[in-house]
């Protein structure tokens, strides 16, 4: 069921700003047995939701892999997100109306601080299993290093110990396009709306690949086929104008703005020695997922993950569908993860 848990606390930030009453949207299935042994905390990734079972169907729910009947399995919506989580359309209590774009900026590392509160209060003490794919990642190896002693297991997906140049990059691009749209600027919640469709149309080329178009958005869209040649549209084109409305019906630009941000942020060696220094601190047995033909997350940064953890492992999932592979191949993450676990 989805909650909303509220800090009481200022909470500070890396940045060194505060924000007052900081609420995350969390979900959760199952139950906490007495043992208290029995948590899987999952880590949705740039525009998922607290309800992982919505979105990770092949894994997440009865009769599946993180089934809440063995497992007390909770996700939570990250601040900036626009799924509950205080956002930059919620109203900032010392003005009385919406952040918009003086929202401050949440780090990787910020959010899982954010979670320990909440952890707390839902009587947790030991996370047996904890997994996340893209940025839920990326706040995943953040919260393994920054309390050691808390996961059994964790099983990062498709991510990074920090975002790279070509990962900051793509981002980058997307802001650009909303940036440029001159809705942008102004204080209302579909602000920038158009020039997020654009930023998505670019996210979608980095998630996928030549060889997913090829066999998936090859010629012309079937309803202009008989068009003359100047009216013809071309499925690729279709696609990408469908996915940027799919997106905005559901988002809007201020969370796609702050939340890329923070995926750019992510760094686990900031102010702990560098990455290999902050990875070798890690404690719980890691399974390293990467998949093969992903060109956002590429799998010489899973490897580096799992060279780098003491008890690391690397496994490699085939995949037509790139870096969306890892919320789409359900069977195969299920037998890699099964096979580490036991």
């Amino acid at each position: 069921m989805s909650k909303i848990f509220n800090h009481h606390e200022s909470f500070e930030l890396e940045c060194g700003k505060r924000i007052e009453n900081l609420a995350l949207a969390y979900t959760t299935y199952g139950q906490l047995n007495a043992a208290k042994d029995n948590v899987v905390w999952v880590f949705h990734a740039l525009t998922a939701n607290s309800d992982p079972a919505e979105w990770w169907p092949g894994l997440v729910g009865e009769g599946f892999l993180l089934c809440p009947e063995q497992y007390f399995i909770v996700c939570v919506n990250m601040p900036g997100s626009c799924y509950g989580s205080t956002n930059a359309i919620s109203i900032n209590p010392t003005i009385g109306k919406p952040y918009y774009h003086s929202f401050p900026w949440f780090t990787t590392r910020d959010m899982i601080r954010s979670y320990q509160a909440l952890r707390e209060v839902l009587g947790i003490t030991h996370i047996k299993i904890g997994i996340g794919g893209s940025m839920g990642g990326q706040q995943l190896l953040e919260w393994a290093i920054e309390e050691p002693d808390l996961f059994e297991y964790i099983i990062p997906i498709a991510t990074n110990a920090f975002h790279s140049a070509w990962g900051i990059a793509f981002n980058a691009s997307q802001r650009l396009c909303i940036e440029n749209d001159h809705t942008w600027l102004s204080e209302r919640k579909d602000a920038g709306i158009n020039g997020m469709k654009a930023a998505r149309s670019i996210a979608l080329l980095s998630y996928r690949n030549h060889d997913t178009y090829d066999s998936r958005q090859t010629g012309i869209t079937p309803d202009t086929i008989t068009h003359p040649v100047d009216k013809q549209i071309f499925r690729a084109e279709t696609y990408q104008r469908y996915q940027g409305e799919k997106l905005a019906k559901r988002f809007n630009a201020f969370s796609y703005y702050a939340l890329s941000r923070a995926m750019d942020s992510h760094n686990v060696g900031r102010a702990r020695g560098g990455a290999v220094a902050a990875l070798q601190t890690i404690k719980a047995k890691a399974l390293v997922i990467g998949i093969s033909t992903d060109l956002l997350f590429p799998v010489q940064e899973q490897a580096f993950l799992a060279e780098n953890i003491p008890q690391g492992k690397l496994a490699v999932i085939q995949s037509l569908y790139g870096h969306d592979g890892f919320l789409l191949e359900f069977e195969q993450i299920e037998k890699v993860i099964r096979d580490f676990i036991g």
